[in-house]
């Protein structure tokens, strides 16, 4: 049996994880191993660990990052913290291969120890582009101390090759979001309300907006402006969820829970979880924000998606999207727009970018096919074009 190591750091990324792991426990081929740290052990960011022993997947360790803070320094030490940790579990367990997915300060931590191991690394969603986010770097950096590459868009794959990954290791499956999305049977909207104690209005939108981690000193006056535009709309029922565990988030969290007090079109969700999430997007217009779901998992719903900032830019973006700056004016004029008959129209015509539904799948089987033990030597792909 190959011995897999699946790692993940955030709710985000563990719902898109989740089939896969349940595949890969659920499998006679490997034996597996599923190692939790990041924001799932952070009260202040939801303890979305208590959302995995919901569903039931064990949990072989827990690798407590103590999250605390959200300074540029105290990630500095989360990573020391887990380089360490992570070096201690993989040399217990001693996998064939860990999988990470996406671009998180968590993950890095973790492929570190890895390549130092000689342990080989899948990377899910790589090859994309955000060029509003230090995880834009991070992401890329993990590219190339990964072995085994399963992107969501042959335009990621090309890009992959282009940073000299060996073409036959690299795999355009599709989107992870797909597979979480029709893995649930999603809530009524009269559930919903009675579980999350909201009530839709004839307008809904879902808010979530996160730090842009390269420029620290705009987000304050930033979302000051999302909220002088969201007062312009008072017919709108606005539903938060609050930023994940990126540098600046309590500061965003702090400026969401004074604005929305008291407001009778405002709610606010440290967590709503993944089916919760999902079931909220058939009943919402939309969502507005700086979050990769608007880009991944929104537009297969068929709604829009207004992007703020730089946060998200540089991903492949379907027509569903409205991209507006960080100014009050662009806001409410994506907003506008949303609303409008034409793009309600561009909407129910618009094709998703991301593949179709079997991501799972196709990685369980390449999974199956490929050997590991011929990964950990890597030769630099040069294109053709290049001449030395």
């Amino acid at each position: 049996m190959k011995k897999i190591c699946v790692i993940s750091g955030t709710r985000a990324e563990f719902g898109l994880l989740k089939n896969l792991i349940e595949k890969l426990y659920s499998s006679s081929s490997f034996e597996t191993f599923f190692l939790v740290t990041g924001s799932h052990l952070s009260v202040r960011h939801g303890h979305t660990i208590d959302e995995i022993h919901k569903s039931n997947i064990k949990i072989t360790s827990t690798i407590n990052l103590n999250i605390n803070d959200d300074s540029q320094l105290s990630i500095v030490n989360y990573i020391s913290i887990g380089l360490r940790e992570f070096g201690k579990e993989f040399e217990k367990i001693k996998p064939d291969l860990i999988i990470v997915l996406g671009d998180r300060y968590e993950i890095i931590s973790a492929v570190i120890p890895a390549c130092i191991l000689n342990i080989p690394i899948a990377h899910i969603h790589g090859g994309e582009v955000t060029e509003g986010a230090i995880d834009d770097a991070l992401r890329h950096a993990i590219t190339k101390f990964s072995h085994l590459h399963f992107v969501s868009n042959e335009i990621y794959r090309k890009r992959i090759i282009q940073m000299g990954e060996l073409p036959q290791n690299v795999f355009n499956v599709g989107a992870m979001a797909l597979d979480a999305i029709n893995s649930f049977e999603l809530i009524s909207k009269d559930q919903i309300e009675k579980d999350l104690n909201i009530s839709f209005k004839e307008k809904n939108m879902l808010v979530t907006y996160h730090p842009e981690t390269i420029d620290k000193n705009s987000d304050k006056n930033d979302i000051k402006n999302m909220f002088e535009a969201f007062d312009l709309f008072p017919d709108i029922n606005f539903i938060f969820t609050l930023p994940n565990a990126d540098f600046g988030n309590s500061q965003i969290t702090k400026l969401i829970k004074i604005y929305a007090k008291d407001k009778k079109n405002c709610c606010v969700f440290a967590s709503l979880g993944q089916k919760n999430y999902f079931s909220i997007l058939q009943y919402v217009d939309g969502v507005i924000g700086n979050s990769s779901s608007g880009i991944l998992e929104v537009p297969y719903f068929k709604k829009g998606t207004i992007n703020i900032g730089d946060r998200q830019k540089g991903r492949i973006f379907s027509e569903t999207v409205i991209n507006c700056t960080l100014k009050k004016d662009s806001i409410i004029e994506a907003l506008n727009k949303l609303y409008s008959k034409d793009f309600q129209s561009k909407i129910l015509k618009s094709k998703y970018p991301y593949g179709e539904v079997g991501a799972t799948n196709k990685i369980i089987k390449i999974l199956n096919e490929i050997n590991f033990t011929n990964l950990i030597k890597k030769s630099f792909y040069d294109l053709k074009f290049l001449k030395f």
